[in-house]
């Protein structure tokens, strides 16, 4: 029984603080989804890089003016990503933002070179 309560209360725990292990460490700070752009900024300081991608392409069939049917491909929704690169010992971590707003951090393979990420 002892044993079963001890179980629980971890997996509780575990539970409890599972949302910080997908945060991205900048130095003492930490971002995480949900944050907004300038609080990445000011915690993370300059990302590596930026680019601005399609995360929804969509293709719609139409009549061109000759009545043949063509499909073309429009953007349902562009995101903004940032890259930081953490160095040779490290990853590049990409965190992509909806409009103003954090909604994915990921690693995106190993890191080259001098960190460009703070505390790393």
């Amino acid at each position: 029984m002892k044993t079963m309560q001890i179980f629980l209360v971890s997996l509780a725990v575990l539970f409890l603080f599972s949302t910080d292990g997908f945060a991205f460490r900048c130095g003492s700070g930490l971002v995480t989804t949900g944050d907004k752009k300038v609080q990445v900024s000011v915690t993370c300081g300059a990302p590596t890089s930026k680019e601005k991608v399609c995360d929804d392409l969509q293709s719609a069939p139409h009549r061109n003016k000759n009545g043949k049917i063509i499909k073309s491909k429009k953007c349902a929704n562009k995101v903004e990503v940032w890259y930081y690169n953490c160095g040779d010992n490290d990853y590049i971590y990409a965190l992509t933002f909806d409009g103003n707003k954090l909604v994915k951090e990921s690693p995106e393979g190993k890191g080259r070179g001098k960190s460009d990420c703070r505390g790393r």
